[in-house]
């Protein structure tokens, strides 16, 4: 009795091993894509599980940070790109990466459906846009009225004294948000008013954040006052209950687009495609 038990045993054994063979080669053929993202991490989940079930041979692994860390990354590594596709960057990041040569051509399904606008002018095009945003003041109005400080309509009300380390913004030197602000601010008011402008303001700024959105959360918590941000964050804080109001300027808001494009030298080119 022992001995065909083990018989059977060491049978069913070497089935298993032969099964688990066979199964191998068809999980080396998932390829794994390293995609670089300025998009937020609270959305990374939700387009990472919608790809893959469209598209079960390929993994995402992401690669986020805000858009001038991710902008700076793919330049250092232009000579030995190490990522495949950008998903979610600012456009006018992804322009002088065109403007450069390091974007692969490609002519995605149902391009044509897309306004010109938010796609680039060649052909094949070498990204495509997928959302567009604009920088907003978030006004926590319980915190306003209890410290007495009025709603600002303005980026010129901003430099109020009243709001003293009241104000938090990103910073421009990581942020895509802080960026585009400062390049707004020059544009709408000139090189020398829009310098003095930003001296003024810093005078009332508490922080600057390293991210576009931390601005309008911290408004929202009620950390501070008002927050700087984008219209996308200041959406959903007040969606979810927060006590903000959202503020366009009536000077003019700053926006950019997010957009995808491949990267040129991917060793991954169908994937990425």
């Amino acid at each position: 009795m022992f001995k065909p038990t083990v018989r059977k045993l060491l049978q069913g054994v070497a089935v298993l091993a032969v099964t688990a063979m066979m199964a191998v080669p068809a999980m080396a053929q998932k390829t794994k894509i390293t995609v670089y993202t300025a998009l937020e991490n609270d959305q990374l989940g939700a387009y990472k599980q919608a790809f893959e079930t469209a598209h079960n041979d390929v993994e995402i692994a992401w690669v986020r940070d805000s858009t001038g860390v991710i902008t700076a990354r793919l330049l250092a590594e232009k000579d030995n790109p190490r990522a495949d596709v950008i998903w979610g960057l600012g456009a006018s990041s992804i322009a002088l990466f065109d403007s450069m040569g390091l974007l692969q051509p490609y002519t995605p399904k149902g391009v044509e459906q897309i306004k010109p606008s938010f796609r680039s002018d060649k052909n094949p095009p070498t990204w495509t846009g997928m959302d567009a945003w604009l920088a907003v003041m978030c006004f926590n109005t319980i915190e306003g009225a209890k410290k007495n400080m009025p709603k600002p309509a303005s980026w010129a009300d901003l430099t109020n004294p009243v709001y003293k380390d009241s104000i938090v913004m990103p910073n421009p030197a990581s942020s895509g948000t802080g960026y585009q602000a400062v390049y707004a601010w020059l544009q709408i008011m000139g090189e020398q008013a829009g310098w003095e402008f930003m001296d003024k303001l810093h005078q009332n700024v508490a922080v600057y954040t390293h991210s576009g959105s931390a601005p309008c959360v911290q408004a929202a918590k009620g950390e501070r006052v008002i927050g700087i941000g984008f219209d996308m964050r200041g959406a959903r804080e007040k969606t979810g209950g927060a006590p903000i109001d959202l503020i366009l300027a009536k000077e003019g808001s700053p926006w950019d687009m997010e957009a995808t494009a491949i990267v040129k030298g991917t060793k991954n080119l169908a994937a990425a495609q």
